[in-house]
């Protein structure tokens, strides 16, 4: 929410994504003697780089893969402890 401030805004409407149908930027004070076509250009390159899509849900069957993986690592280590322990002691 903006209260009684006048701010420089660029909207730009085409995102190239399907998750978004406009982006609105708000210029910082400092910046606003800078060219409008400039503050588009920027503007246009971030809502560019913003169009991945958001990370897909894992499923179960690599969920559980992760977690075999997982726990035969610790056993391998456990194992090599115990090996290595023998031999010391």
């Amino acid at each position: 929410m903006i209260k009684g401030v006048n701010h420089q805004v660029v909207e730009v409407n085409d995102t190239a994504s399907e998750y978004f149908e406009r982006i609105i930027f708000f210029v910082k004070p400092e910046y606003s003697f800078v060219s409008e076509g400039k503050i588009r250009e920027r503007a246009a390159k971030i809502a560019g780089s913003s169009t991945m899509p958001p990370p897909t849900k894992r499923s179960r069957r690599e969920k559980i893969s992760d977690l075999i993986k997982i726990i035969a690592a610790a056993l391998a280590g456990a194992a090599a402890t115990g090996i290595i322990l023998q031999l010391v002691g």
